[in-house]
C-alpha cells in the first residue's frame, strides 16, 4: 500500500522550468507559494542548454540537463521563461525552438495576485506576487509580469512580453507583442506601445510608442531602435 506522501505526489502535476535563470528561480518560489495553499505541482527541476549549468541546484530543485529532459519527462508540463533586456527579442524564437506541444505549456499565478472581472491570462505566462489585473485585462502567451505591477481596465499585453516590477499601466493601454517594460515604468491611459519596443526603467510614457523603439526618461523619449 502506498504511503499518504506517495499518494499526494502521484496526484500532483509534474513541472519543468526552462531555462535556469533568475526568472525561473522566481517561478520556483511561485510554485512553492501555490503548493502551500494547495498541493498542485511536483517541480521536477530546471532544464538548460548550457552544460555548465547542468547539475547545479536551486534549493531542492536540480538542473536536470538539457532539452532531452523534455522527451524523458513527457508527462511533465513546461513553463518557459527566457529573456533579459539585452535579448528580449529572442524570446519567441527560443520558446518555439523547444518544440513543445501547446497543451504542455502552463501558466503560474502567485496566490497573492488579483485578477478582476473579465481578465484573461494565456498559456505559458507567469504572474508573480501582488500583480493586479483590475478588470477586462488581456495578457497574452509567454508573458512574465514581475511583483507589484498593476495593469488597469481594458488593457492588453501582447505575446512574449516581459513586464518588470512596480510597473503601472493605466486603462485602455495596448502593449504589442515582444515588448519589454522596465521596472518602475508608468504608462498613461490609452497609450499604444508598438511591438518589439523597450520601455526603460522608471520611464513615464505619455505618448504612443512606435514599433521597434527604445524609449526612456520622464517624459519618455526615443533613445534608439531596439535590436
Amino acid at each position: 500500500m502506498s504511503s499518504p506522501c506517495q499518494q499526494t505526489l502521484s496526484a500532483m502535476k509534474k513541472l519543468l522550468l526552462f531555462p535556469f535563470n533568475g526568472t525561473a528561480k522566481e517561478a520556483a518560489s511561485v510554485v512553492e507559494a501555490i503548493n502551500r495553499q494547495q498541493e498542485t505541482w511536483q517541480l521536477l527541476g530546471f532544464i538548460d542548454d548550457d552544460p555548465q549549468k547542468q547539475g547545479r541546484r536551486f534549493g531542492a530543485y536540480p538542473v536536470l540537463g538539457g532539452r532531452e529532459q523534455l522527451e524523458r519527462h513527457q508527462d511533465a508540463f513546461v513553463l518557459a521563461v527566457p529573456g533579459r533586456p539585452e535579448n528580449f527579442l529572442q524570446r519567441q524564437a527560443l520558446i518555439a525552438s523547444l518544440k513543445v506541444a501547446p497543451e504542455r505549456f502552463v501558466s503560474l499565478i502567485h496566490p497573492s495576485a488579483s485578477l478582476g472581472i473579465g481578465c484573461t491570462v494565456s498559456s505559458n505566462t507567469l504572474l508573480m506576487a501582488n500583480v493586479v489585473l483590475t478588470a477586462n485585462v488581456f495578457v497574452g502567451r509567454s508573458v512574465v509580469i514581475l511583483p507589484n505591477t498593476v495593469i488597469a481596465h481594458d488593457s492588453t499585453v501582447g505575446d512574449y512580453c516581459l513586464v518588470g516590477a512596480n510597473v503601472s499601466v493605466a486603462g485602455g493601454v495596448t502593449v504589442g507583442d515582444n515588448c519589454y517594460l522596465g521596472s518602475g515604468a508608468r504608462i498613461i491611459h490609452e497609450v499604444s506601445i508598438g511591438e518589439r519596443s523597450l520601455i526603460g526603467l522608471g520611464a513615464v510614457v505619455i505618448n504612443n510608442v512606435a514599433s521597434g523603439l527604445v524609449v526612456a526618461g520622464n517624459p519618455a523619449r526615443i533613445i534608439r531602435e531596439s535590436r
